[in-house]
């Protein structure tokens, strides 16, 4: 069992709340936020509840060593904003000075450790490592599900040390849609899968394929796909490799009585810079062309397959969103995923991104922050960081 936040002893203790502060720097700055951000109800239940926090992040790969550019400053300061209240960063994640830090806390006021992996004891498992953060408190909550597959100290090894622990509001609501859509979806549901492989996407594939009732492909990976049907692709990105697991995926998609749906048409051009392109009038790509989007007709067919679905899974974009002219049909579908009124989980990072350029994000259900750990949730995998939270 899963225990949520809202289920824990807190009061007169204090908490050590796991979040995943891993977002995006530019010169010392966050570009973006959402992960920060989507952790906000569960700091400010913990504030009003305890007597204490201590909130502990990763940020990058400083490599098991103290590195200035990977600093939780920048964090620190977004949470001072966001929770119009002092939050002080310790200098490190264990030792006396954090220690004496920690015992200072009054109710609600908040510490926050410096980057868990300065130390290499983060990423190793370390026993004593995980220990001293233990050490730090009474109470184990995790608002990292974005961290969960990875079997690391501050995410598993410590989390035995604690009677009471517990998953935040958002890492509940990660692992109840994502088991949702895998154990117990709403029917009709749908899965629009995308990205740039085959071979990042063969364990969803296999694990999803069976389960739903129409599965829609587009994306790089969809020409790997639709050579393995004999359709000509052009100079578009192709993985020759992966040629037979796509044509085995559609295979079990047949025996599964699920329609797999390709695109029929695609936005081209000579290389992902030329501002030339070309609508194909069918889902052949010529020799001289590369396929960068869906096209207006494929688009329509993945927006007519989700008219009456109540439930839809994406992962992935359809296209090379991130540049015109090649984002539409990406656009196109999220907005009619937006206007579905279906149930709708959207995991990934560049997913979420596409739905926000949309202006679609706040029409959808659940946009997961889980990046890795949310495909392998999806993949069928138990997470190390979800399994040491069941009591």
């Amino acid at each position: 069992m899963l225990r949520n936040v809202s289920e824990l002893p807190l009061e007169g203790k204090t908490v050590f709340l796991r979040a995943d502060f891993n977002v995006p720097l530019d010169g010392g700055v966050i570009t973006e936020a959402h992960r920060i951000d989507s952790a906000l109800p569960t700091i400010r239940f913990l504030l009003e509840k305890a007597a204490g926090l201590v909130i502990a992040s990763h940020l990058g790969r400083p490599g098991g060593s103290s590195d200035s550019r990977w600093s939780l400053a920048p964090v620190r300061h977004h949470l001072e904003r966001s929770l119009s209240l002092g939050v002080q960063l310790a200098p490190d994640c264990i030792g006396p000075e954090v220690r004496r830090l920690v015992k200072g806390l009054e109710p609600g006021k908040v510490v926050l450790l410096e980057n868990l992996r300065f130390h290499p004891g983060e990423e190793a498992n370390d026993p004593a490592f995980a220990r001293s953060l233990a050490d730090l408190a009474d109470v184990y909550v995790s608002e990292a599900f974005g961290a969960a597959h990875r079997a690391h100290a501050s995410t598993e090894g410590m989390v035995g040390h604690f009677r009471q622990k517990g998953a935040g509001f958002l890492f509940r609501e990660e692992v109840e849609y994502l088991s949702r859509v895998l154990s117990a979806p709403e029917r009709p549901v749908a899965a629009i899968l995308g990205g740039a492989k085959v071979s990042d996407k063969i364990g969803i594939l296999k694990n999803l394929v069976p389960r739903m009732d129409v599965v829609m492909v587009g994306g790089a990976m969809a020409y790997t796909f639709l050579k393995a049907r004999g359709v000509a692709v052009g100079r578009s990105l192709l993985e020759r490799d992966s040629l037979g697991l796509a044509g085995d995926i559609m295979n079990e998609a047949e025996r599964s009585g699920v329609p797999l749906v390709l695109p029929v048409d695609h936005v081209v051009a000579g290389d992902t810079d030329a501002g030339a392109h070309d609508v194909t009038p069918d889902a052949s790509i010529p020799e001289d062309r590369m396929g960068l989007d869906i096209g207006p007709k494929t688009a329509a067919l993945f927006a007519d397959k989700l008219n009456g679905a109540a439930m839809a899974l994406w992962n992935g974009p359809l296209g090379l969103f991130e540049r015109e002219p090649f984002h539409h049909g990406t656009v196109s579908v999220a907005r009619a995923l937006a206007a579905s009124g279906a149930t709708t989980v959207i995991a990934g990072g560049d997913t979420v991104a596409a739905v926000r350029l949309a202006g679609a994000a706040d029409a959808m259900t659940h946009l997961s922050t889980g990046g890795g750990a949310a495909l392998e949730f999806l993949e069928g995998k138990t997470l190390p960081g979800v399994r040491a939270l069941m009591v």
